[in-house]
């Protein structure tokens, strides 16, 4: 059974100023309209006032890791999420060092890929699409070859919505001498990560996730002893993690042109984040969209590929109905001219579709979703949603 969350009433959020449909992806994502109109003043990247804008950016990042972060050091990087990852792999992964990776849908995928650019030592458990890496197994692979430095983990794997045991996972790096990083792109803010109960060398996210600002930066929370050892460590100018610390910590400014206006953004989108009750409050509406969502398209017969136990409140994939009337493709269009976005799957097993929780919407809005695939359901001649028998015998495969 889905959890049950009892929120105070509180008034539907408005729908987008502009008319646009809402986005059910794991980001970009629906912004308020508070946050758009932040973008709307210019700043000079070298002003006091933009100097002062970073710094509390900075420090509303680090207070969300709970008591511990004095320990730690918040550097943004301009680009997208997956430019942060890149700084912080090839940051904090010694060029002799070694890297256990752990895959189970596309972004694992990707950090592979991406140390494979680096010409960092590398290995993988590869789990499939969605299969969660497990402690014992990583255990496993760190008593058989001593020379893995560090470990690495997608903290909510968007391929699949799954959220991975990140807990279980630090405690048994951490118990074999090793270091932790975590990719934490599509969950911090909305899933705790305190220091105090997780711990890691650093982490990464991105500002147009659960912050629920716009893209065009990234940033890397790290202990200030990494920060100190990354010097000269990076295989890029631009993506130097230490050297942008450093000048931004000489300087308060960032070494290279910043976003200005994402950052404005951002920054409001952090006191909305703070107003609704930091990444507990935050994390509660996630999940209370996922339950409303999850409850609604399971009674018009669609199914989920996860169990509820490892279902995030970021993003859910459901199997797409086996009815021979039902088409992806003409299902997007339907459900956008209905005001919604969704995402299409990524399984290399059985054919999928997504809907993201997060961004700003509420049970309301999510309520609305499910009607309209309903709708559209009804539109395409398809009288059931129910999956091919190929796809339940997958989820299976999953243990309980």
């Amino acid at each position: 059974m889905l959890s049950e969350h009892k929120l105070a009433a509180q008034a539907p959020f408005p729908a987008p100023a502009l008319g646009e449909p809402y986005l059910l992806t794991p980001g970009p994502l629906t912004t308020s309209y508070a946050v758009k109109q932040a973008m709307l003043r210019d700043w000079g990247s070298w002003d006091g006032d933009f100097r002062a804008m970073t710094s509390e950016m900075r420090q509303r990042l680090l207070a969300m890791l709970g008591d511990g972060n004095g320990e730690f050091d918040c550097v943004p990087m301009q680009g997208s999420g997956s430019f942060a990852v890149e700084a912080m792999l090839g940051s904090f992964v010694p060029r002799d060092g070694k890297a256990l990776v752990l895959v189970n849908g596309a972004y694992g995928q990707r950090i592979v890929q991406t140390l494979g650019y680096l010409g960092r030592d590398h290995v993988a458990i590869d789990k499939g699409d969605y299969m969660p890496p497990r402690g014992d197994e990583v255990a496993a692979a760190l008593d058989a070859d001593p020379a893995i430095t560090h470990v690495i983990l997608v903290h909510c794997e968007t391929s699949s919505g799954i959220l991975n045991p990140v807990a279980e996972i630090s405690e048994t790096v951490y118990a074999k001498g090793r270091k932790f990083l975590v990719d934490s792109m599509s969950a911090f803010g909305a899933i705790p990560l305190e220091v105090g109960d997780v711990r890691y060398e650093a982490m990464v996210s991105s500002a147009n996730k659960c912050i629920e600002g716009v893209p065009g930066f990234g940033f890397i929370i790290a202990r200030k002893s990494e920060l100190e050892a990354a010097k000269g460590r990076s295989h890029s100018l631009s993506l130097d993690v230490h050297a942008q610390w450093a000048h931004m910590n000489k300087t308060g400014q960032w070494r290279y042109t910043p976003p200005t206006h994402v950052v404005a953004a951002f920054l409001e989108a952090l006191r909305q984040h703070e107003v609704e009750g930091g990444v507990a409050g935050r994390g509660a509406r996630y999940t209370r969209n996922r339950d409303v969502m999850v409850s609604g398209m399971r009674e018009l017969g669609f199914e989920t590929l996860l169990k509820d136990r490892w279902l995030s409140p970021i993003i859910v994939t459901f199997f797409n109905p086996a009815h021979p009337d039902f088409s992806f493709d003409r299902f997007y269009e339907l459900m956008k001219e209905k005001g919604f976005i969704i995402y299409p799957g990524k399984l290399t097993v059985v054919d999928s579709f997504r809907v993201g929780c997060i961004g700003r919407m509420d049970e309301h809005v999510m309520r609305k979703v499910v009607e309209a695939a309903g709708q559209s359901l009804r539109e395409m001649g398809v009288d059931t949603a129910a999956p091919p028998a190929a796809a339940i015998a997958e989820r299976a495969k999953l243990a309980a």
